[in-house]
Protein backbone atom coordinates (compact mmCIF):
# COMPACT_ATOMS: atom_id res chain seq x y z
CA UNK A 1 0.00 0.00 0.00
CA UNK A 2 1.16 3.52 -0.75
CA UNK A 3 0.77 6.90 0.92
CA UNK A 4 -1.99 9.09 -0.38
CA UNK A 5 -0.53 11.87 -2.47
CA UNK A 6 2.32 14.29 -2.92
CA UNK A 7 2.50 16.13 0.41
CA UNK A 8 4.64 18.91 -1.06
CA UNK A 9 1.81 19.89 -3.37
CA UNK A 10 -1.11 19.42 -0.99
CA UNK A 11 -1.35 23.09 0.03
CA UNK A 12 -1.43 24.34 -3.55
CA UNK A 13 -4.16 21.90 -4.54
CA UNK A 14 -6.33 22.70 -1.55
CA UNK A 15 -6.03 26.41 -2.34
CA UNK A 16 -7.54 25.64 -5.73
CA UNK A 17 -4.42 26.29 -7.79
CA UNK A 18 -4.73 24.05 -10.80
CA UNK A 19 -1.76 22.98 -12.89
CA UNK A 20 -1.39 24.53 -16.31
CA UNK A 21 -1.50 22.24 -19.30
CA UNK A 22 2.17 22.23 -20.30
CA UNK A 23 1.25 20.62 -23.61
CA UNK A 24 0.09 24.03 -24.86
CA UNK A 25 3.15 25.94 -23.67
CA UNK A 26 6.09 26.62 -25.94
CA UNK A 27 9.10 24.48 -25.09
CA UNK A 28 12.21 26.21 -26.44
CA UNK A 29 14.51 23.18 -26.50
CA UNK A 30 12.79 20.14 -28.07
CA UNK A 31 15.01 17.91 -25.90
CA UNK A 32 13.53 19.42 -22.71
CA UNK A 33 10.18 18.49 -21.21
CA UNK A 34 8.24 20.42 -18.54
CA UNK A 35 7.55 18.99 -15.09
CA UNK A 36 5.02 16.19 -15.38
CA UNK A 37 3.64 16.52 -11.85
CA UNK A 38 -0.04 17.42 -12.30
CA UNK A 39 -0.50 18.73 -8.77
CA UNK A 40 0.70 22.29 -9.25
CA UNK A 41 2.59 24.59 -11.57
CA UNK A 42 6.30 23.83 -11.54
CA UNK A 43 8.70 25.82 -13.74
CA UNK A 44 11.19 22.93 -13.99
CA UNK A 45 12.25 21.66 -17.40
CA UNK A 46 14.62 18.80 -18.09
CA UNK A 47 15.40 15.78 -20.18
CA UNK A 48 13.02 12.82 -20.04
CA UNK A 49 15.73 10.72 -18.38
CA UNK A 50 15.75 12.93 -15.26
CA UNK A 51 11.97 13.33 -14.83
CA UNK A 52 11.83 10.49 -12.27
CA UNK A 53 14.55 11.97 -10.07
CA UNK A 54 12.86 15.40 -10.27
CA UNK A 55 9.50 13.93 -9.19
CA UNK A 56 11.08 12.03 -6.31
CA UNK A 57 13.34 14.79 -5.01
CA UNK A 58 11.29 17.93 -5.62
CA UNK A 59 7.73 16.64 -5.23
CA UNK A 60 8.51 13.67 -2.93
CA UNK A 61 6.46 11.25 -4.99
CA UNK A 62 6.91 7.67 -3.83
CA UNK A 63 7.75 4.86 -6.22
CA UNK A 64 6.44 1.30 -5.89
CA UNK A 65 8.01 -1.66 -7.67
CA UNK A 66 6.61 -4.84 -9.17
CA UNK A 67 4.39 -5.98 -12.02
CA UNK A 68 1.32 -5.82 -9.76
CA UNK A 69 0.84 -3.33 -6.92
CA UNK A 70 -1.98 -1.86 -4.87
CA UNK A 71 -2.28 1.91 -4.55
CA UNK A 72 -4.29 3.20 -1.60
CA UNK A 73 -5.83 6.65 -2.04
CA UNK A 74 -7.05 7.97 1.31
CA UNK A 75 -9.26 10.93 2.22
CA UNK A 76 -11.54 10.50 -0.78
CA UNK A 77 -13.94 12.97 0.84
CA UNK A 78 -11.58 15.93 0.23
CA UNK A 79 -13.17 18.61 -1.95
CA UNK A 80 -12.41 18.79 -5.65
CA UNK A 81 -10.00 19.43 -7.18
CA UNK A 82 -7.66 16.93 -5.53
CA UNK A 83 -4.98 14.68 -7.06
CA UNK A 84 -3.38 11.49 -5.75
CA UNK A 85 -0.26 10.29 -7.56
CA UNK A 86 2.31 7.52 -7.29
CA UNK A 87 5.10 6.24 -9.49
CA UNK A 88 5.16 2.57 -10.46
CA UNK A 89 8.38 0.90 -11.60
CA UNK A 90 8.19 -2.33 -13.58
CA UNK A 91 9.38 -3.95 -16.81
CA UNK A 92 12.34 -1.57 -16.86
CA UNK A 93 10.17 1.57 -17.04
CA UNK A 94 8.48 4.03 -14.71
CA UNK A 95 4.80 4.89 -14.86
CA UNK A 96 2.82 7.63 -13.18
CA UNK A 97 -0.63 6.87 -11.78
CA UNK A 98 -2.84 9.94 -11.53
CA UNK A 99 -6.15 9.77 -9.66
CA UNK A 100 -7.99 13.07 -9.89
CA UNK A 101 -11.17 14.21 -8.21
CA UNK A 102 -12.74 17.11 -10.06
CA UNK A 103 -16.14 18.42 -10.94
CA UNK A 104 -17.05 17.35 -14.43
CA UNK A 105 -20.34 19.19 -13.99
CA UNK A 106 -20.96 21.77 -11.29
CA UNK A 107 -21.76 20.10 -7.99
CA UNK A 108 -21.02 16.60 -9.34
CA UNK A 109 -17.45 15.53 -8.56
CA UNK A 110 -16.06 12.52 -10.38
CA UNK A 111 -12.87 10.48 -10.07
CA UNK A 112 -10.56 10.01 -13.06
CA UNK A 113 -7.71 7.48 -12.98
CA UNK A 114 -5.06 7.04 -15.64
CA UNK A 115 -1.59 5.57 -16.02
CA UNK A 116 1.09 7.48 -17.92
CA UNK A 117 4.48 6.20 -19.02
CA UNK A 118 7.46 8.36 -18.20
CA UNK A 119 8.63 8.00 -21.77
CA UNK A 120 7.60 8.75 -25.34
CA UNK A 121 4.23 7.94 -26.95
CA UNK A 122 5.95 5.28 -29.08
CA UNK A 123 7.30 3.59 -25.95
CA UNK A 124 3.88 3.84 -24.27
CA UNK A 125 2.31 1.87 -27.12
CA UNK A 126 4.36 -1.15 -26.01
CA UNK A 127 2.45 -1.53 -22.74
CA UNK A 128 -1.00 -2.26 -21.39
CA UNK A 129 -2.12 -1.29 -17.91
CA UNK A 130 -5.04 -2.58 -15.85
CA UNK A 131 -6.71 -0.79 -12.95
CA UNK A 132 -8.93 -2.95 -10.77
CA UNK A 133 -11.30 -2.13 -7.94
CA UNK A 134 -12.50 -5.07 -5.86
CA UNK A 135 -14.72 -4.87 -2.78
CA UNK A 136 -17.87 -6.50 -1.36
CA UNK A 137 -18.12 -9.08 -4.16
CA UNK A 138 -17.94 -6.35 -6.79
CA UNK A 139 -15.14 -6.05 -9.31
CA UNK A 140 -14.47 -3.28 -11.79
CA UNK A 141 -11.60 -3.39 -14.31
CA UNK A 142 -10.22 -0.81 -16.71
CA UNK A 143 -7.62 -1.87 -19.28
CA UNK A 144 -5.91 0.45 -21.75
CA UNK A 145 -2.64 1.56 -23.29
CA UNK A 146 -0.90 4.14 -21.12
CA UNK A 147 -0.42 7.64 -22.43
CA UNK A 148 2.97 9.36 -22.40
CA UNK A 149 3.76 11.96 -19.74
CA UNK A 150 4.59 14.22 -22.69
CA UNK A 151 0.82 14.56 -23.06
CA UNK A 152 -1.19 16.70 -20.67
CA UNK A 153 -3.18 14.92 -17.94
CA UNK A 154 -6.02 17.40 -18.53
CA UNK A 155 -6.31 16.30 -22.17
CA UNK A 156 -6.34 12.61 -21.17
CA UNK A 157 -9.24 13.33 -18.82
CA UNK A 158 -11.13 15.51 -21.29
CA UNK A 159 -10.70 12.79 -23.96
CA UNK A 160 -12.25 10.31 -21.52
CA UNK A 161 -9.29 7.94 -22.02
CA UNK A 162 -9.26 6.89 -18.37
CA UNK A 163 -11.24 5.10 -15.69
CA UNK A 164 -14.12 7.37 -14.65
CA UNK A 165 -16.08 6.89 -11.42
CA UNK A 166 -18.95 8.97 -10.18
CA UNK A 167 -19.12 9.60 -6.44
CA UNK A 168 -21.63 6.83 -5.66
CA UNK A 169 -19.61 4.23 -7.59
CA UNK A 170 -16.40 5.32 -5.84
CA UNK A 171 -18.17 4.92 -2.49
CA UNK A 172 -19.17 1.35 -3.39
CA UNK A 173 -15.50 0.44 -3.71
CA UNK A 174 -14.11 2.59 -0.91
CA UNK A 175 -13.51 1.55 2.67
CA UNK A 176 -13.76 4.31 5.30
CA UNK A 177 -12.88 6.96 2.73
CA UNK A 178 -10.00 5.01 1.16
CA UNK A 179 -9.93 3.56 -2.34
CA UNK A 180 -7.62 0.62 -3.08
CA UNK A 181 -6.68 0.39 -6.75
CA UNK A 182 -4.93 -2.73 -8.02
CA UNK A 183 -2.48 -1.90 -10.80
CA UNK A 184 -0.94 -4.36 -13.26
CA UNK A 185 1.27 -3.53 -16.22
CA UNK A 186 2.16 -5.90 -19.05
CA UNK A 187 3.79 -5.59 -22.42
CA UNK A 188 1.20 -5.28 -25.14
CA UNK A 189 0.30 -8.27 -27.33
CA UNK A 190 1.38 -6.42 -30.47
CA UNK A 191 4.79 -5.76 -28.93
CA UNK A 192 5.11 -9.41 -27.85
CA UNK A 193 4.20 -10.67 -31.33
CA UNK A 194 6.80 -8.39 -32.94
CA UNK A 195 9.46 -9.59 -30.49
CA UNK A 196 8.75 -13.23 -31.37
CA UNK A 197 9.19 -12.64 -35.12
Amino acid sequence: YAPTRCAAAQTSVEQGILPPCHHHEAVHDPQLVPCTCPLFSCPWEGHLEVVVSHLRQTHRINILQGAEIVFLATDMHLPAPTDWIIMHSCLGHQFLLVLRKQEKYEGHPQFFATMMLIGTPTQADNFTYRLELNRNQRRLKWEATPRSVLECVDSVISDGDCLVLNTSLAQLFSDNGSLAIGIAITTSKVHNAEAEM
